[in-house]
């Protein structure tokens, strides 16, 4: 097995990602399957953090959209990412890697709160850490949350975990003549509005020189391949 590239990332899946073919909440195969991927990476000696959203099971951006409020929307999303990392967690610890879930919303019943310095602890002792609660903060994405807990824990680079082979020119399921792009800054998919994170997100990473690959989460074994530094996805950096 190839040497890896990184030594410790970030890696974020969306909330879409645990429901697989059904579309919404959480398919336990799929979220089996991603386990045994996350596994390999682990095995590998990588130190290896996780941001899931939640959209798998409430978005709150189309909670206010309807009327709700907007904080209230957010904290009910916060939580939807507290189940999807249980969810997570269960799968891994059957498959024997130990994982903790850290929440930035208090919830002792089960899971640890979030704290910088316990984070990167467990990241040393070889646990898989899966950050919940986003940033505790409403108004943020689950992305931002990515951006940040990796600036915090020093990490190496953030993997983006997607439907799609990287980041096009423009929707590859509308347009089939749609360009991928192998190489990307931080100016790029600002300008470009590119949709690799959020803007707060991408400005984040720019300004801590934190690089993000986005890449397919259906091809079996990419995460691997990403963190062996195999030419897969989109590379966004300086």
């Amino acid at each position: 097995m190839a040497e890896p590239k990184y030594k410790r990332i970030v890696l974020k899946l969306s909330g879409e990602a645990l429901a697989g073919e059904q579309g919404f909440g959480i398919e336990q195969d799929t979220v089996n399957s991603i386990a045994r991927e996350i596994k390999e990476v682990h095995d590998a000696g990588v130190e290896v953090a996780i941001v899931v959203g939640g959209g798998n099971i409430w978005r709150g951006v189309a909670g206010s959209a309807k009327g709700m409020d907007r904080a209230t929307a957010d904290y009910m999303g916060m939580l939807a990412t507290v189940i999807n990392s249980l969810s997570l967690q269960d799968a891994m610890e059957k498959l024997n890697v130990v994982t903790r879930v850290l929440s930035a919303i208090e919830l002792r019943q089960i899971a640890e709160p979030y704290i910088r310095r316990r984070a990167i602890r467990h990241l040393e002792k070889g646990r898989v850490v899966i950050f919940a609660g986003g940033t505790g903060s409403p108004y943020f994405s689950t992305d931002t949350t990515a951006a940040l807990r990796a600036a915090e824990i020093e990490a190496d680079v953030i993997l983006m975990a997607k439907k799609v082979d990287g980041v096009y020119d423009s929707d590859p399921v509308k347009n089939p003549e749609a360009i991928l792009y192998r190489d990307l800054s931080y100016i790029d998919v600002l300008n470009q509005r590119l949709g690799v994170m959020d803007s707060t997100a991408t400005s984040l990473c720019m300004d801590n020189q934190i690089p993000i690959i986005v890449f397919n989460l259906n091809e079996k074994g990419n995460i691997l391949k990403v963190v062996q530094g195999k030419e897969v996805g989109t590379y966004v950096g300086g």
